[in-house]
């Protein structure tokens, strides 16, 4: 009926009202069309290295049992979380040299996701272990997905070859004395993130000597005289004073 009553140009601007009125939408099709932001989870590195998943596990190890041993296939990389490690490579000759210590928070067996198809070095719990093992693919594929862990990978390895930098400089300027006390340090990782650890496990006064470059009975003198200094407390565990940095810093 309302159609009747519009004559002439009256057709034309109804005709145009309607068309715009189909492109209108309703409002159910308004709040379909509305996006809710997707909440996304941040990635923490620490929680992925803290729990077992796919292409991971916890292991837990006693001390002086191997993890891997020199030679044998590399294909996953590991993370402790618990405890200290030992590096050793041993040579054809059957002479070993230890060629790191480590603590929780620690790499290694990293060699895997570099092409590396065997262990270049055998890893021995030094004390009771808790370790993540995490299969190379499953650590490929995080580092590629997650920036964050592998900002925290990147950061680990930059500090670990500062590390073996200072080591060279250390086996080049200073004496065994400073260091072996740069060791004690290290052990009880003083300077690393959160409190140290001046109690350290049982160490042979042979291992201290490889890893010094020096005789069992120079080690025995100079863990004596710290000893004497008050430097330290030997007495089958060994605990570490922060006043042993006055050796190191000593000119």
């Amino acid at each position: 009926m309302l159609a009747c009553c519009l004559k002439g140009a009256d057709w034309f601007f109804w005709g145009a009202f309607m068309a715009r009125a189909r492109d209108i939408p309703t409002p159910t099709e308004t709040m379909l069309k509305i996006r809710v932001p997707s909440i996304e989870k941040k990635f923490d590195p620490k929680a992925f290295l803290a729990n077992i998943g796919q292409g991971r596990r916890i292991l837990e190890f006693r001390k002086k049992t191997s993890i891997y041993a020199q030679g044998e296939p590399a294909d996953s990389i590991f993370y402790l979380q618990k405890g200290k490690v030992k590096l050793s490579v041993v040579s054809k000759q059957g002479k070993e040299a230890i060629i790191g210590l480590l603590g929780p928070g620690d790499f290694f067996g990293e060699g895997s996701i570099a092409g590396q198809s065997l262990r270049m070095s055998t890893a021995i719990a030094m004390s009771e272990c808790s370790v993540v093992r995490i299969e190379k693919k499953a650590m490929m594929q995080v580092l590629h997905q997650q920036h964050e862990m592998s900002d925290m990978f990147v950061a680990y390895l930059l500090a670990r070859n500062i590390r073996y930098e200072e080591d060279l400089v250390d086996q080049l300027f200073n004496s065994s004395e400073k260091r072996l006390a740069r060791i004690l340090l290290l052990l009880a990782r003083f300077g690393k993130e959160g409190k140290p650890e001046p109690v350290i496990p049982a160490i042979t006064q042979e291992t201290l000597a490889e890893m010094v470059g020096t005789t069992r009975s120079r080690v025995n003198f100079f863990l004596n005289r710290f000893r004497k200094l008050g430097f330290i407390k030997y007495n089958g565990e060994m605990e570490v004073h922060s006043s042993l940095l006055n050796v190191v810093l000593h000119d």
